[in-house]
This record gives structure tokens, sequence and C-alpha cells, in this order.
């Protein structure tokens, strides 16, 4: 009995201490990562809020005015014009794209395509393309004078509409995106539709179940998570628009401003006009704003799930 509870003893005064190295050990394999974290996204957001407070004034210097900045940009039209154009694009690319790579997926996993890997990997394709080299290739093709529209246009005697012009440089831009991450967006549907249990492809078999019944009842219910993930994604990439524009602005400076979008604007008025302090501001407001949409996105596709 002595060896026992002297045995006891010393478990239970040496299980605090491991407990102890235990969370010790924990933190040792966190913290490069929330050192790293703090480095790379929570120190920038700080510095920029720090930012965003401040005014650079020719009699003073730098001055704190607090939420003056702020103000100024929900007065700005330009912001607003911005805000207005990137907030058209969501509404209208963002759907196509994830319809069409949906699609796609469908197609691929239905077993009835032909050569399905040529055609996956087709699709995933100009994904791996840079954005700037996408962005050049297609802007080029858009020339009316020298690229594809251009060409076609004199040798069949057409007047196709020019692409770049200020009426159709948002559709053109859309193409561009919609080419650029259809394969994306494919991939992780194909991926979520290949995890579907191949027991609910049987009972709809046995109970008759056409293809489209299969699609409507147990795929699309099943991969309505992945389709959530996309729409954020997507929803995000929208809201950080600012490669093709900014590259298409040197083929069309008539049809793309520099506040064509957001993150253009706060671009052109940190670098060129060196407004750091309003960049900073109408960075901050972008922020919130996309957390905020991406946050609904997410809501409203849980709600559905459930």
């Amino acid at each position: 009995m002595t060896t026992t509870s002297t045995a006891m003893i010393a478990s239970s005064s040496a299980g605090p201490k491991q407990q102890r190295s235990g969370r010790w050990i924990g933190w040792a394999f966190v913290g490069p990562f929330m050192l790293v974290f703090a480095l790379v996204f929570i120190a920038p957001v700080v510095y920029s809020f720090y930012l965003s407070l401040f005014q650079n004034q020719m009699v003073g210097g730098n001055r704190f005015v607090g939420g003056a900045n702020y103000i100024q940009a929900m007065n700005d039209p330009q912001f607003w014009d911005s805000l207005f154009r990137v907030g058209l694009f969501l509404v209208v690319q963002v759907p196509i794209m994830l319809f069409v790579a949906l699609f796609a997926a469908l197609a691929i996993d239905s077993a009835r395509l032909h050569a399905a890997s040529f055609f996956r990997i087709s699709i995933f394709l100009p994904y791996a393309v840079p954005a700037v080299v996408a962005t050049l290739m297609w802007g080029f093709m858009y020339g009316s004078r020298f690229g594809l529209f251009g060409n076609i246009n004199q040798f069949f005697g057409l007047d196709l509409p020019e692409p770049l012009s200020s009426s159709w440089i948002l559709v053109a831009i859309g193409n561009i995106n919609t080419w650029e991450f259809t394969g994306y967006n494919m991939l992780i549907f194909y991926s979520a539709l290949r995890v579907i249990p191949t027991d609910l492809y049987e009972a709809a078999d046995l109970d008759g179940a056409g293809a489209f019944r299969v699609i409507r009842s147990i795929k699309l219910p099943s991969i309505r998570g992945a389709i959530g993930i996309a729409g954020i994604f997507s929803v995000i990439g929208s809201f950080q628009l600012f490669n093709e524009p900014n590259i298409l602005k040197a083929l069309a400076p008539n049809s793309i401003s520099s506040y064509f979008t957001p993150n253009m604007y706060a671009f052109n008025l940190s670098f060129a006009g060196q407004q750091f302090n309003y960049a900073a501001a109408i960075a901050m407001i972008m922020g919130v704003l996309t957390v905020v949409v991406a946050y609904i996105v997410q809501l409203s596709g849980s709600q559905k799930e459930a």
C-alpha cells in the first residue's frame, strides 16, 4: 500500500509539469507561424490603419486628423465610381465564371465525355499562365488595328465592336478573368465530385433516376460547400481587380482611368499622387468591405446547406 500511494503521489505531482511542458511544445510548433502571420498580415494592417489617421499638409507636415480621410472617401465620386464598377463586375462576371466551371466539372465527371483528361488539363491550363502574360495576350488580340478583332473586321468586312472601347472594356476584362480562373474553379468542383460516395449513384440507378435527376439531387447538394468556397474566392478576387485594367491601360488609355478600380485608385494615389494617407484609408475601407461581402456569401451558403 505504501509503494502504491507513493507512486500515485509522484504521478499526480508530475502531471501538471507534463501538461505545462506539453503546452510549451505546442507553442514551439505554432510560434513560428504566429510570428510570420503577425509580421506579414497583422503589422501591415495596423500600420495602414495608423497611416489612414493622418494627413500630410503643406503647413505642419504629417498631422493627426482622425477619420477625416474616411469621410473624404465617402464623399469622393471617383471612389464610388470605381466601387460601382467593381460591384457590377462581381455581380455579372462571377456567376458566369462559376456556371461555366460547374458545367465543365459536371461534363468531365459524367464519364460520357471522351478524352476527359485532355479536357480537364486544357481547361485548367490557362490558370497556369501568369496574369500579366494572359492580359497582354488578350490585349493584343482585342486590338482593332493590329489584333485579331481588327484582322477579322478587315478580312470579312465586318464591323465588330471594339473590345477596348469604353463601352466594352469591362466585358473584355471579364472575359480575361473568366478565361484565367474557370479552370481553377472547375478543379475545385471536380475534386468535390470525385469524393461523392458511389453508394448514392448505385441507389439512384436502382431507382431509375436519370442523369439530370442525379445532378439535381445528388451532385449539386454534395458539392454545395465547394461552390461556396469558390464563390468566396471569386468575390475576393473581384474586389482585388488590379492587374488586368492596369496593364490594359497602356492599350486603352481613353477607356481605363486612373480610378477604374478601387485598387488602381489607391495605387495611383499612393505612388503617383503621393497621397499615402488617403490611399491607406481607401485600402482599409476595401479590406473591411471585402470581409463583409465574403462573410455574407459564406453565411448564405451555410444557411442553404443547413
